[in-house]
This record gives structure tokens, sequence and C-alpha cells, in this order.
């Protein structure tokens, strides 16, 4: 993680749509920025402030045209914390595996230029390493 070295987008607002390799049963999300002190300029406000995560039912519905969305949670990345965080979410509301993730960023801590993502990471359990552990203790 070095400054620049970011998923960086226009404004305070911004989402992305994470494509995940297999379905999951998704239970956290971590986000990280870049520390005040490897920031060239001493600060870190275009570090994302408010975030929700929703899972995209995209290509699971017969109408295709028309995109389904479940939020799984809304939080607040602390840059007074830890450059690393981890979040829960509440896929219990859905107990099935997703294949899509939405990272959608409402705001930042204060630059109206731009706002940067270092590192997304998605917690969960792959849909068939979760049907071969059950009933194993």
């Amino acid at each position: 993680v070095f400054p620049g070295n970011c998923w960086a987008f226009k404004g305070h607002q911004g989402q992305a749509v994470i494509r995940l390799p297999a379905r999951v049963y998704l239970t956290a999300i971590t986000v990280q920025h870049i520390t005040k002190d490897a920031s060239p300029s001493g600060t870190i406000i275009s570090a994302p402030k408010d975030i929700a995560v929703f899972v995209s039912l995209l290509g699971t519905s017969v109408d295709a045209d028309r995109e389904e969305e479940t939020l799984l949670g809304m939080f607040t990345y602390n840059v007074e914390k830890d450059p690393v965080q981890t979040f829960p979410l509440k896929n219990m509301l859905l107990p099935r595996a997703f294949s899509h993730v939405k990272l959608l960023v409402k705001s930042n801590w204060g630059n109206p230029w731009y706002t940067c993502i270092y590192r997304v990471k998605v917690h969960g359990k792959m849909e068939n390493q979760k049907a071969s552990s059950e009933g194993q203790d």
C-alpha cells in the first residue's frame, strides 16, 4: 500500500461492484487506506468515510434488466483508527451465497476532488466449502 497507488474516483462519492471468483456466504468486509504518516501531505482526507455494502443479485433474476440489491451493512471508516478496518455484514437476512458485492462510498473525510480506496477484502465461506463442511464437527 503506497500513496497514490489506489483505486481513485472523482469527488466524494463513488461505487465499485466486485465480482467474486466464486459464490460466497459473506461475513465481513475489510477496507484499507494509507496512514497519515505515509501520506505526502500528512492528511488522509481522501479516505472513504461513510460506506454501504450491498449484494447484487445480478444475473440471478428472470428479468435480466432489473438489478436487485440488498443492503448488508453501513459503516464509517475512521481515519483515527487502524488503517485496516473490518466490518461485519448482516448476511443472516439472506442466508445464501453471492457472486457480486457493491461497495458504495457515500462520503470521504473532506477531499472535494477525489476519494481513494487502497484495498478491499471480502470475507466469507465459498459456497462449495460450506456444503462440504456440513455435518462435520
